[in-house]
C-alpha cells in the first residue's frame, strides 16, 4: 500500500508565436505552491514543464506523456497522482463511428504534438487499483478529455449575458483544428489534410496513439468497469476557457478556471469533494461572467471523494 503523492504541472504559454498566452505558467506555479501547502505533496515529487525562456524541459507532447507515464509506472494502491494542464486545446476529427458530435478532444503542447482523449485513456487504464489519477485541464474543449470516461457535471442549457470584468483582456486558449493542421503541413511539406499523417511524419512513436494504432486496437481501450480517472474541465467540449491579461498591467495574468479553483481553494478550509469544487468553480466563472461551464467525469464513488483526497477532518 503505498502513500506517495505525485504531480505533473503543465503550462504552456507559447511565447512569441501568433499563439501566445499569458497566465498558463502562472497557473501551474500557484497550484504548485497550493500542493505542497495545503495538500503536503512533497516538493521533489511534483514535476514542472513550462515553456519560459530558459526552461530546461520544454512541455513537447513527447515529454509531457513521459512524464506522466513515470508518474503512472510509480504508482501503487493508495497513492494520488495528479496533472494540471494550463494551454491551447483543439477538437480534431472523431475516428468514432456514430459519435455525436464527430469531434474529439486533444491538448496542444508548444510542439504541437497533440495529446488526445485516448491517450489520457490509455494512462488512466494503467493506474493501479486503489490508487487516483486526478486531471485539471484548463484549455479550450477539454470536457471528456479521459476517453469514455462517465459524465457527473457537464454540458449546461444554461444561457449567459453580459461581459467579462472590462479591466481584464481575455483570449480563448483554442488553436483551431485548421491553424493546426497548417502549421504541420508547414513543418512536413506533405500534401495531405490527414492530421495524423503530419504528427506521425514528424513525431514518430512518439504521435498520439490515436494516429499510430489501427482502429480495433483503440477498442481495447473502452472503458469496461469503473476506473480511477477523474477530470475536472475549464469547459464543456464545445466551449471555449479564457486566459485574462491585466489590460493595463500591474497584476498577474491567469487561466479563469485555474484562478477559479484557486479562489474556490482559498475560501474553503475544509476538504471538499470533487462534486463541490467544480460546482463551486462553475459559481465564481458565473458570477465573473465568464462563457464557460467546468465539467466533472469521473464515477459516482470518486464524484463525491474529497479533492486529491484531502482527509476529512
Amino acid at each position: 500500500m503505498g502513500n506517495k503523492r505525485l504531480a505533473v504541472l503543465v503550462g504552456c504559454n507559447y511565447p512569441d508565436t501568433p499563439n501566445e498566452l499569458h497566465g498558463c505558467i502562472n497557473d501551474v506555479v500557484a497550484m504548485r505552491d497550493v500542493l505542497m501547502t495545503r495538500f503536503e505533496f512533497d516538493p521533489s515529487h511534483i514535476k514542472l514543464l513550462t515553456d519560459e525562456h530558459g526552461s530546461s524541459i520544454k512541455p513537447t507532447g513527447a515529454n509531457i506523456k513521459r512524464a506522466l507515464s513515470q508518474m503512472v509506472d510509480k504508482a501503487e494502491s493508495g497513492d494520488v497522482l495528479f496533472f494540471h494542464y494550463s494551454g491551447h486545446g483543439t477538437r480534431i476529427p472523431s475516428l468514432s463511428p456514430g459519435h455525436h458530435s464527430q469531434k474529439d478532444e486533444a491538448i496542444v503542447p508548444c510542439d504541437f504534438n497533440l495529446i488526445t482523449d485516448v491517450d489520457f485513456r490509455q494512462l488512466v487504464n494503467r493506474i493501479p487499483k486503489g490508487a487516483s489519477f486526478i486531471i485539471i485541464s484548463d484549455s479550450c474543449h477539454s470536457g471528456g478529455l479521459i476517453d469514455k470516461e462517465k459524465e457527473q457535471i457537464g454540458p449546461s442549457s444554461a444561457t449567459r449575458t453580459g461581459t467579462t470584468t472590462k479591466t481584464l483582456s481575455t483570449k480563448p486558449k483554442i488553436i483551431p483544428y485548421e491553424t493546426v493542421l497548417a502549421h504541420l503541413a508547414a513543418s512536413t511539406r506533405i500534401n495531405t489534410s490527414d492530421v495524423g499523417t503530419h504528427l506521425r511524419h514528424s513525431f514518430g512513436d512518439d504521435a498520439s496513439l490515436r494516429f499510430r494504432l489501427p482502429w480495433h486496437e483503440l477498442q481495447l481501450f473502452a472503458q469496461l468497469k469503473p476506473d480511477e480517472g477523474i477530470l475536472l474541465s475549464g469547459c464543456q467540449a464545445n466551449e471555449t476557457s479564457a486566459d485574462m491579461s491585466p489590460a493595463e498591467g500591474g497584476g498577474k495574468a491567469y487561466g479563469a478556471f485555474s484562478n477559479a479553483v484557486q479562489i474556490v481553494l482559498h475560501e474553503n478550509h475544509s476538504p471538499l469533494s470533487n462534486r463541490e469544487l467544480v460546482v463551486l468553480a462553475r459559481k465564481v466563472l458565473e458570477a465573473q461572467k465568464f462563457e464557460q461551464h467546468p465539467c466533472l467525469y469521473c464515477s459516482d464513488e470518486n464524484a463525491n471523494a474529497t479533492f486529491l483526497l484531502q482527509p476529512r477532518t
